[in-house]
């Protein structure tokens, strides 16, 4: 038995070395009685036999408490009975050493008694190694040529030399990359920088030269190509609004109507369920519960279109205002999208004006009115210079009866902010409100000859889901260059003649293209 005392708490340890009184004969190796300041706890070490371990515990907590092994005392008094407290010895007491507590002088004179005072600078530690190991391994140098532990066979010469080649170009090619990296990162950022010199060059001759002379400036040689090159993000918005126009002569009071009407349209049927049960598909395309829901899904990554996203009430706005204002259209999937993308530019009542007459152009309003006849126009046309341009992958489509309708309608009902990313979708709206609907079949033809590649190696179903989800990284120079080598140009005929000879000549044209499944249904 061993009394061990440590701070507040005593542990006593019973060591039995015999056999035990119980019918199993086990043998009980330790016991161990914690006593910790008021409280009284018994736990068990290790007891195989627990008839054992249960006798042991009644036994010792009975001996204690009849012997007065832990008194208890006031936590008062404790610090005073620290210095006379007799210690305890296994089964006897003995008093405490009384020792006078040292100063740190006379610790120091002791030490230089007993070593020798110190002369020199202390020493540095020695660094610490591994107890493992016989050597320290600094780098990854040192693991590779290192010679192994004494305990495993020594490297042969011809290992050791393909270890030290290895591992030279290991590092040699661990240097290529991080150079071709840095060479990349450079690039870009030069890039970059003179990206945002020409961008700032341009918006300082947007601001002084062109948009104070629209009129004369707009059509010039000079102003075309700063318009391919990209508008300006902080004179886009303006740009836009004088490209587009106001033909339909609308004001802010006008788009201040449509928002209340908008609202009390909104709070009436909100609350007349027999209304909403009334409603023909349709009006109830149109309604304003559509627009809510489609709202969410309006650029999700962007978290601002959102419910409780700052631009997520002036969206609502402007769509409910558009839906009051033409009720003939009402609201279509995608114009979530076109209006999202002038918010972004535009103050909330130029965003609802150019909105409205964005949506009044030709095609747009035979695309968002479902107009079929005209809508075949347009890919008939498109067909034109499609196989003009593309024959391979035109005859390819044709093989896999892939008509435009599967791509070209989300296309052009969110004039491609769905299908690109933003930055690029914003300079094909550049593009659009220098060159009119051409640019929108143009881009169209850019990005098929981007991808023509990958789209020749596919069939119908992966044809039209891959269009239909363009890749995320899209780069714009590259598809830009795809929209410049197409020539639309068929027989000595832009774009304007070929569509007018459609027109003309609808009715033969119209039935050759009537073979298009999506517009048949």
């Amino acid at each position: 038995m061993l009394l061990i005392t440590a701070g507040p708490a005593h542990y006593l340890c019973v060591c039995v070395n015999g056999t035990c009184d119980c019918d199993s004969g086990f043998i009980c190796r330790m016991l161990v009685l914690l006593y910790h300041r008021e409280h009284f706890k018994i736990s068990f070490i290790k007891c195989i036999n627990s008839r054992a371990s249960l006798f042991w515990s009644l036994f010792l907590s009975v001996f204690c408490l009849q012997r007065s092994l832990f008194s208890w005392k006031p936590k008062e008094s404790r610090a005073a009975a620290s210095h006379s407290a007799p210690g305890w010895k296994l089964f006897g007491k003995i008093p405490l050493r009384d020792i006078p507590p040292k100063d740190s002088k006379s610790i120091q004179q002791e030490y230089d008694s007993r070593v020798g005072p110190a002369t020199g600078p202390p020493p540095h530690p020695q660094p610490t190694r591994r107890k493992n190991l016989e050597f320290e391994p600094l780098s990854t140098t040192a693991l590779i040529l290192e010679d192994r532990p004494a305990n495993l066979p020594a490297k042969s010469e011809e290992e050791s030399q393909r270890h030290r080649q290895e591992y030279s170009e290991m590092v040699a090619g661990a240097k290529r990359r991080e150079m071709k990296e840095a060479q990349k990162k450079k690039r870009q950022m030069k890039e970059r920088y003179r990206q945002e010199e020409n961008i700032a060059n341009a918006m300082v001759i947007w601001n002084t030269d062109v948009l104070p002379n629209w009129e004369s400036m707009r059509n010039t040689r000079r102003v075309r190509e700063l318009w391919w090159q990209g508008v300006p993000p902080s004179v886009r918005g303006k740009v836009w609004s004088l490209a587009i126009g106001n033909e339909l002569n609308i004001t802010p009071g006008n788009y201040g109507n449509s928002t209340k009407t908008s609202f009390k349209l909104f709070q009436s049927k909100s609350t007349n369920l027999d209304f909403l049960l009334a409603l023909s598909l349709a009006d109830r395309e149109s309604s304003l519960d559509l627009i809510k829901l489609d709202i969410s899904r309006t650029f999700p990554s962007l978290y601002i279109f959102q419910k409780n996203g700052p631009y997520h009430d002036i969206l609502h706005s402007v769509l409910g205002a558009y839906t009051c204002y033409r009720p003939d259209v009402g609201y279509v999937q995608g114009m979530s999208f076109i209006a999202a993308v002038l918010i972004l530019n535009l103050e909330e009542a130029d965003a609802f004006i150019a909105f409205a007459n964005l949506l009044n152009k030709p095609c747009q309003m035979a695309f968002f009115r479902v107009d079929h006849d005209l809508m075949l126009k347009y890919f008939a046309a498109f067909e034109v210079f499609f196989e003009e341009n593309l024959p391979k992958l035109f005859q390819h489509f044709q093989n896999n009866s892939l008509t435009p309708d599967f791509y070209l309608i989300d296309w052009i009902f969110t004039l491609y902010s769905k299908s690109l990313p933003l930055d690029v979708a914003c300079r094909v709206w550049d593009v659009f409100c220098r060159d009119g609907e051409e640019a929108l079949f143009r881009t169209g033809l850019g990005i098929l000859r981007l991808y023509q590649d990958v789209l020749m190696q596919m069939d119908f179903i992966h044809s039209a889901q891959f269009l239909s989800r363009l890749p995320e990284n899209t780069p714009a120079h590259t598809l830009f260059s795809c929209i410049a080598n197409t020539q639309m140009i068929s027989n000595n005929r832009r774009w304007n003649q070929v569509f007018s000879a459609l027109m003309k000549d609808g009715l033969k044209e119209t039935d050759k293209s009537s073979s298009s499944p999506a517009l048949r249904s």
